[in-house]
């Protein structure tokens, strides 16, 4: 396996540096799936990250987008504070549940070697392991932590279930030690497949709980960017970068760094990114009604103060030869934030996302949501009962709501 992981780093050229933030576009190597990291919180409820692990094995089930003839695993230690030490990772190709299919596990490396030491803040990425994936597959990577690895990065609300088990069982095919589950992801930040020649046409869907898949259906892989995936029938790669509760203006202790600080990070450090879709600013809007500790600081947004935010965005991403596609705000009549005051502020907002002609194109899910009768609200069938996020039907529309010739 090393050989040929090898052979891989020399003929597609991959320069693999552990410990550091990777320069991207990165030849050789294409974004199939992601989750942006988050620091560790109890605030938000049962979670393995605020403790940590010790002496425990991680697996992880994601599905991917694009496919290739190998893959390589990304991982966080982005909020942590010490160094974090990864005694071994596999990946393989998912059974059922827990379980993978028997044959397919593949011990991951990093410049050769089955640890790694994750520093505090930092990314690393593992060697190419040669597991071919199917677009539109699913994927298992487990993770052994032998040590305490203290609070740990992660991404609360996966939509998915994770498992856990005491001892070393990252090479486990069966799911019998795994007893206990969650339902965040653990460090996991990024999986790759091999490119031999980029094409820079990655998608990247940035936003808040409504790209992120909240209240979607758990495991069925129904958020919108599951279905856009879909809609390009795995053809390329579309990452979600997606944080619930995450705002555009100003940082939260739960919902993780404001879409300005995050966003190199999250959207323009991914490989082969060529287009982001940006779909963020209804929590700047909404979460002024609501004081806690999650929310602080909540001041009163304009829409000035977004527009202003997203030119920003803009001009970092073509800076850096990114596209992005303005996101209209969805409807949100019915939500427990949503107050005349704040429907004014989004009106503004979309209105300007239309006609300013500053993104590259214009996805405007709020008309492909609302309800013709109540504009102001969603369409029932597209509602998932709380006025603000969609249901499965909902994120269907809102991927049928991209014109894929803009991507």
């Amino acid at each position: 396996m090393r050989t040929l992981a090898t052979l891989l780093v020399a003929v597609l050229g991959i320069a693999l540096v552990p410990g550091t933030v990777l320069a991207r576009p990165t030849p050789g190597w294409s974004a199939t799936w992601g989750a942006a990291p988050q620091p560790p919180t109890a605030s938000l409820g049962p979670s393995w990250g605020p403790a940590g692990f010790e002496d425990h094995t991680l697996r992880q089930v994601v599905r991917i987008s694009d496919g290739g003839a190998a893959v390589r695993i990304r991982l966080s230690n982005a909020y942590g504070t010490s160094p974090l030490v990864v005694t071994g990772a596999t990946v393989a190709h998912t059974a059922e549940g827990a379980a993978v299919r028997p044959n397919s596990v593949w011990h991951v490396t990093f410049r050769g070697h089955r640890s790694v030491t994750v520093p505090a803040g930092g990314e690393v990425a593992g060697d190419p392991a040669p597991l071919v994936v199917s677009p539109l597959s699913r994927v298992t990577v487990t993770l052994y932590l032998a040590g305490a690895t203290g609070p740990a990065t992660g991404h609360a609300y996966a939509n998915a279930t994770s498992w856990r088990a005491s001892g070393d069982h990252r090479a486990d095919v069966a799911a019998d030690a795994f007893t206990e589950t969650s339902q965040s992801w653990y460090y996991l930040s990024g999986v790759d497949v091999t490119d031999r020649a980029p094409r820079r046409d990655v998608v990247v869907a940035f936003g808040d709980s409504i790209t992120d898949g909240g209240r979607s259906t758990m495991d069925a892989d129904n958020r919108f960017p599951d279905e856009l995936a879909e809609r390009l029938g795995g053809r390329r790669g579309v990452v979600n970068s997606g944080i619930s509760g995450n705002r555009v203006l100003n940082d939260s202790s739960c919902f993780g760094e404001k879409a300005l600080s995050r966003f190199e990070r999250d959207a323009l450090a991914q490989p082969d990114v060529r287009t982001v879709i940006l779909l963020e600013g209804i929590n700047d809007i909404g979460f002024p009604q609501f004081a806690s500790e999650c929310t602080a600081p909540n001041p009163a947004v304009t829409a000035a103060e977004l527009i202003a935010a997203y030119r920003e965005l803009i001009g970092r991403a073509h800076a850096r030869g990114v596209r992005v596609l303005g996101g209209t705000l969805l409807p949100y009549k019915g939500a427990g934030y949503f107050t005349d005051a704040g429907e004014t502020v989004r009106d503004e907002v979309n209105a300007w996302i239309r006609t300013s002609g500053e993104f590259d194109g214009v996805v405007d899910f709020d008309r492909a949501l609302a309800d013709p009768a109540n504009p102001d609200a969603m369409l029932p069938a597209y509602d998932s009962g709380d006025g603000l996020h969609p249901s499965d039907a909902g994120h269907r529309a809102m991927a049928e709501a991209v014109d894929l010739s803009l991507l």
